[in-house]
């Protein structure tokens, strides 16, 4: 070994010892008769000293030649330092070095290897490998790796399998876009890399596993934000003879013992709500509830009034802002700013103040008095020093509209504690939607999902009107799990198949192996893929999973750092029978 000891690991106790340490030279303070280095490894930092008395002078001199993020060997005495510094581990000692080794000389790195970089980001995923040199970034990844390790123990000991699945698979329509493979040894023909492992770990099901996870690589050929890329990590679970029930409370226990194990933090039981419950009350599918301001429908309170705006649109609805009748005029303005920039796009809003001593000042009196603003107080939960923003337009874009407002408004009032956590399930999601241009139902899950038992009868006479035994869980208004219980009758299969526009030719060539399979014993089964990225970025208080990730891609898919994708050569083109796409065809 090139040392003795890692440099996070030495302390007073070790006063006197002889030691070899190894790193990364991490900052040098030259006082002309003394050098002071921090060592640097993953553990930690040491502080060296080079004394013009106290070592040799060889090694002193060679101290001087030193720059930032050259490899270096040391052996010296630990001693006490004068001036201790109490916010690292090592702060109450350094090392008086006698031997000094340059294993590797450092160019001088294009950004500070500090927490506090002057590295822009797209500076760092550029020189990715010396970004994860940064104490921040490592730290990610190792809780990264401890959440994981916490997930694959508790499935183990609770009798799931790990199986992999394979990542060369067959393309189908449903979905978003697939990555594609071309084939070699096939001319003409391509495999597709998984979305996910959905019809395998169905497989195994039906093979008798019982219970399998897998922590996989997936990936998705779609546009990218902060929390996707196009290959993320799921945890992937699948259990037989299961119903609904059974699959969230596995779920629920994991979540529940993940974090405890991790953050302390202990849940009680996940509250339920319903699909169509969400969008009411957050207008979201994902929502937040480590606080209020949940929406209240106003159209039968403030319609057919004589107000115009409110008269002729299709939905009117409010949320109550804690506290906020201390608004400025100024800052009620900012706020409807804030609306109708293009990202949102809604015209206005109304809005009420519920002064504390009672009385009401609102942007509409002219058209409703204190008894019409009581009646909207009621309706959203107002309180008495509250402020009220009413939203009117279409149902479905107001809620959404309505929905960014009441994330911002939080965020802002620093109602998103990233140390505080709710979970919740949503369930009872539409199974199919209608799709105008396609003029065809295309299913909201996958059309592996089942209907609930009471609804199968609605696929003959109203398909849009089934719910699907679905659902998703939801962690700080983000969705870190989706799941159903799955299909595993070949009639009711060929149902949805049908209703999904597919031919009987169609549904062989693309899932026949399936419905083979259905027809030799395939048992009740259900299961859930869990976003690990996500998941781990929000335990780590945050909501941008790239930075969770030891090479992520850049907001256009790109890997800055590889220049990937990149063109391929003639003759690779050529051996894959892609000519169409030479540079010189």
């Amino acid at each position: 070994m090139l040392r003795s000891h890692h440099c996070g690991e030495l302390n007073e106790n070790h006063s006197g010892e002889e030691v070899i340490l190894a790193g990364w030279v991490q900052k040098i303070r030259n006082k002309g008769f003394i050098v002071w280095i921090d060592l640097r490894d993953r553990y930690g930092i040491t502080q060296l000293v080079f004394d013009e008395e106290r070592s040799p002078k060889a090694v002193y001199n060679k101290s001087l030649e030193l720059g930032r993020e050259d490899v270096i060997q040391i052996k010296g005495k630990v001693i006490e330092r004068e001036s201790k510094n109490p916010n690292m581990p090592s702060g109450g000692i350094e090392i008086l070095v006698r031997e000094l080794t340059l294993l590797s000389a450092s160019k001088t790195p294009p950004f500070t290897i500090e927490n506090e970089t002057d590295g822009g980001d797209e500076l760092r995923m550029q020189y990715r490998y010396l970004d994860l040199r940064r104490s921040r970034v490592r730290e990610n990844l190792i809780f990264r790796h401890k959440v994981t390790m916490v997930v694959r123990n508790f499935l183990s000991q609770a009798e799931f399998i790990d199986v992999e699945t394979p990542y060369l698979i067959k393309s189908t329509p449903e979905g978003a876009r697939d990555f594609v493979v071309p084939s070699r040894m096939n001319s003409g023909q391509f495999y597709a890399l998984p979305q996910s492992p959905q019809t395998f770990k169905q497989l195994l099901m039906i093979a008798g596993f019982d219970k399998y996870f897998q922590i996989v690589k997936c990936f998705r050929d779609e546009d990218l934000r902060a929390d996707r890329q196009p290959e993320f990590t799921q945890i992937d679970c699948e259990m037989t003879f299961v119903e609904k029930e059974d699959v969230l409370a596995q779920f629920e226990a994991l979540i529940q013992h993940l974090l405890k194990k991790i953050k302390g933090v202990e849940l009680g039981d996940f509250p339920r709500i319903t699909f169509a419950e969400a969008i009411e009350k957050y207008g979201n599918d994902k929502p937040d509830i480590r606080f209020g301001m949940t929406f209240g429908d106003l159209s039968a309170l403030v319609q057919n009034k004589g107000f115009n705006v409110f008269d002729s649109e299709e939905l009117v609805v409010g949320i109550a802002v804690p506290g906020g009748a201390n608004m400025s005029r100024k800052e009620i303005d900012g706020w409807i700013e804030w609306i109708k920039r293009p990202q949102i796009g809604a015209k206005g809003l109304v809005w009420v103040k519920f002064n504390k001593d009672g009385s009401y000042k609102s942007s509409v009196d002219k058209f409703f008095d204190s008894e019409d603003l009581s009646l909207w107080a009621t309706a959203t939960g107002a309180n008495a020093g509250d402020l009220i923003f009413v939203m009117a337009g279409p149902t479905q874009a107001t809620r959404t509209r309505l929905s960014a407002l009441r994330m911002e408004i939080a965020e802002q009032m620093g109602l998103r504690n990233p140390e505080e956590f709710a979970a919740l399930w949503v369930t009872d999601f539409p199974l199919l939607e209608w799709d105008e241009e396609t003029k065809r139902y295309h299913a909201i899950h996958h059309p592996f999902t089942a209907p609930r038992k009471e609804d199968i009868g609605l696929l003959d006479s109203n398909p849009a009107d089934a719910k699907a035994n679905a659902y998703d869980l939801v962690l700080n208004g983000n969705e870190i799990g989706g799941g159903s219980i799955r299909i595993h009758d070949t009639a009711l299969q060929e149902k949805i198949f049908d209703l999904l526009g597919f031919t009987e030719k169609e549904a062989q060539e693309q899932f026949g192996f399936l419905m083979d399979a259905f027809k030799y014993g395939a048992p009740p089964h259900g299961g859930i893929a869990l976003g690990l990225d996500r998941l781990v970025a929000i335990l780590g208080g945050s909501e941008t999973i790239r930075d969770f990730i030891a090479f992520p891609k850049n907001n256009n898919g790109r890997d800055v750092m590889i220049n990937a994708p990149a063109a391929l050569e003639d003759a690779q083109l050529n051996e894959l029978y892609l000519k169409s796409l030479s540079k010189n065809p």
